[in-house]
């Protein structure tokens, strides 16, 4: 199996921010919490949206980022707590997987190759896992260095063309193995880790129950670490 890597992409899509913070200003509060960078959203766009949505400031994480945010004309504080919910904010889910807001960020991968695996063959290191049939497995962008923890593997869904498919074997640095079930994709077909308005939706709640994180911190750092865009 070869193929060149890539960083995931964080997808942030500006109708689901606009919707989400109008949606968490009128559910209460009047400071929105935009620490570790806006949860991984990026700080500047979201700090402009929460005010225009009604929020009458930000918590930020130090004073430089008060003093840089006050230049652009947003009241900002590193000293105050936060009472809007940020779970609306970022349209992020409960325990449960249920959202009260469309998710704003989704993290996609690509598939980088594809690969027939015999019946028994293993993949990844320490052959964590075996094919218990025939099948094909993409080798798929994104691994550890962006977020993906390593004890997903085996334990948690990607969406590929709207389907659910396994993470198999360990997830390393930069990429993880995707078990298709005998299925042949196009290599660059977009893989969905989380987010978006498909199944992996509320996949972050299995995350967090998987790994101990928290929602907040697994959306942070994966946000933080892979290729920021934004869509309408």
């Amino acid at each position: 199996m070869t193929g060149s890597s890539a960083l995931p992409r964080a997808v942030i899509s500006r109708s689901a921010l606009t919707a989400a913070a109008a949606a968490a200003v009128a559910a209460g509060g009047s400071i929105a919490d935009l620490r570790r960078d806006a949860w991984g959203h990026g700080i500047l766009s979201v700090a402009h949206v929460a005010l225009a949505a009604g929020a009458e400031a930000v918590l930020v994480d130090s004073s430089d980022e008060v003093d840089a945010l006050g230049a652009e004309g947003i009241t900002a504080t590193a000293d105050a707590e936060a009472d809007i919910d940020s779970r609306i904010l970022y349209g992020l889910p409960d325990a449960d997987g249920q959202l009260s807001t469309a998710p704003v960020l989704r993290l996609v991968g690509r598939v980088l190759s594809t690969k027939r695996l015999l019946a028994g063959e293993a993949v990844s290191y320490g052959y964590t896992h075996r094919a218990t049939t025939d099948t094909t497995v993409a080798l798929v962008s994104g691994g550890y260095a962006q977020g993906i923890v390593r004890a997903l593997g085996n334990q948690v869904h990607v969406a590929v063309d709207g389907e659910q498919r396994p993470i198999v074997g360990r997830v390393a640095m930069d990429v993880c193995v995707v078990d298709l079930g005998g299925r042949d994709v196009p290599v660059s077909t977009e893989v969905t880790y989380f987010g978006g308005s498909g199944s992996a939706a509320p996949a972050l709640a299995r995350w967090a129950a998987v790994t101990g994180f928290t929602v907040a911190e697994l959306v942070a750092v994966t946000g933080m670490h892979a290729e920021r865009e934004w869509e309408a």
